[in-house]
């Protein structure tokens, strides 16, 4: 009897599993933002790195990736920009249906500036997934003390909700 008790809990917890959409799966297991290293001044990351960057220690911003690890202490920061690249699908409209052409692709852009312990400025550039955007930009304003800014009036838009 607790064996098919345990083999239905198992069933049931799988098919919920499935139905996650696919932003909140990865959030279950983890804390933080996933996103993607495009570039800055750290060269022991590579670009197109992926990780999870973390607002929510008290002193630091942590950046995970596969080889290694970046803290940067909030105070350090001094520079929070949000920005976004808007590319229309029209590869996908040609194959498959024009009405895709209407339809836009944003992807969003985080920078943080910083100065590092020899008080040299760094700046690190995250493209960071949709779904952790504005929990981002809100945890940094918080921790840090400093406002975002926006590359222009649509990433003003998207950034604020």
């Amino acid at each position: 009897m607790v064996d098919n008790v345990m083999r239905i809990a198992i069933i049931a917890l799988t098919v919920l599993a499935g139905c996650m959409p696919p932003g909140q799966m990865s959030q279950a297991g983890q804390r933080g933002a996933d996103v993607e290293y495009v570039g800055g001044t750290r060269a022991e990351i590579k670009s197109a790195e992926r990780g999870n960057l973390e607002a929510i220690d008290e002193q630091y911003l942590v950046f995970y990736a596969r080889r290694s690890a970046i803290r940067i202490p909030y105070e350090r920061i001094n520079l929070i920009e949000y920005g976004q690249k808007v590319d229309r699908r029209y590869m996908m409209a040609v194959l498959i249906s024009p009405v895709l052409a209407l339809s836009k692709k944003r992807q969003h852009f985080l920078t943080v500036g910083y100065q590092d312990e020899n008080g040299r400025e760094q700046a690190l550039v995250f493209r960071v997934d949709k779904e952790h955007i504005r929990a981002m930009l809100a945890s940094l304003e918080a921790r840090t003390g400093r406002k975002v800014q926006f590359q222009d009036e649509e990433a003003r838009k998207a950034g604020r909700g």
